[in-house]
């Protein structure tokens, strides 16, 4: 049943960003396992993230099975969807059901995607991760594959109006090899090192990121340690805590 939801709806999201005229470059994808579980960890810019990673993982033939927070679970339209896709809802006051439904999901030779910031980053930049991820690979057995996209901040952010018109802007992607999760490292310092190689990739994709702003007024999507106006991470713990 998943699968024949799951398809169509890639149909419909490729037939969507073709009439956006979506620029996209991914490469890396051959970095993700044709068969058995593993852990896909990609940071989070946009509410259309977990669409672009599981476009990564197509030219292997794998649909991945996103953790999402519960309550997209809960909507007339989106709900239905997300479980005929076999997505794992989150309740983050009971986060123990959400991480056994991924344990179940990677030991039956699932992709699971997971966004170890756990909310989006409106600076742009990366925050900290949890350690979920990792665990979850451990408890598995099972590889954790680095990924980053950028420029898709610009369709639709938190904080920003949704840009679905036919405006051409580029998205990159960029999966990196896979990181084994060894039962013997301890997962904080797992965790350490996954968030240095998702940052590696992250720069990899700004680095070979065509668009630049239009003006001054589009300055927004850029981070501020790159000349943007983005606001930064402190920044926004100031305005949380006022």
């Amino acid at each position: 049943m998943a699968e024949l939801v799951y398809r169509p709806v890639i149909g419909l999201a490729l037939t969507m960003f073709k009439a956006w005229d979506l620029k996209i470059d991914c490469k890396g994808s051959e970095n993700i396992p044709r068969s058995g579980g593993a852990v896909l960890v990609s940071n989070h810019i946009s509410y259309l993230d977990f669409v672009f990673n599981g476009l990564a993982a197509l030219p292997q033939k794998r649909l991945v099975r996103f953790m999402a927070k519960e309550s997209v679970f809960r909507h007339r339209i989106s709900g239905p969807l997300m479980r005929a896709m076999k997505h794992i809802p989150v309740d983050r006051k009971q986060g123990e059901a959400a991480y056994a439904h991924a344990l179940d999901s990677l030991r039956s030779g699932e992709i699971v995607g997971v966004f170890p910031e756990a909310t989006i980053s409106q600076s742009f930049t990366l925050k900290g991760f949890k350690s979920g991820a990792v665990r979850l690979a451990q408890e598995a057995g099972v590889p954790l594959v680095p990924m980053a996209v950028w420029g898709t901040q610009r369709l639709w952010t938190k904080g920003h109006p949704r840009n679905f018109k036919r405006s051409h802007i580029p998205i990159t992607i960029r999966v990196g090899e896979a990181v084994e999760a060894s039962r013997d490292t301890y997962a904080g310092v797992l965790t350490r090192q996954l968030r240095e190689r998702v940052q590696e990739l992250l720069e990899a994709a700004q680095r070979a990121y065509p668009g630049r702003p239009k003006g001054p007024e589009d300055t927004w999507w850029v981070p501020a340690h790159l000349g943007g106006t983005a606001p930064t991470q402190e920044e926004l713990r100031t305005a949380e805590a006022r």
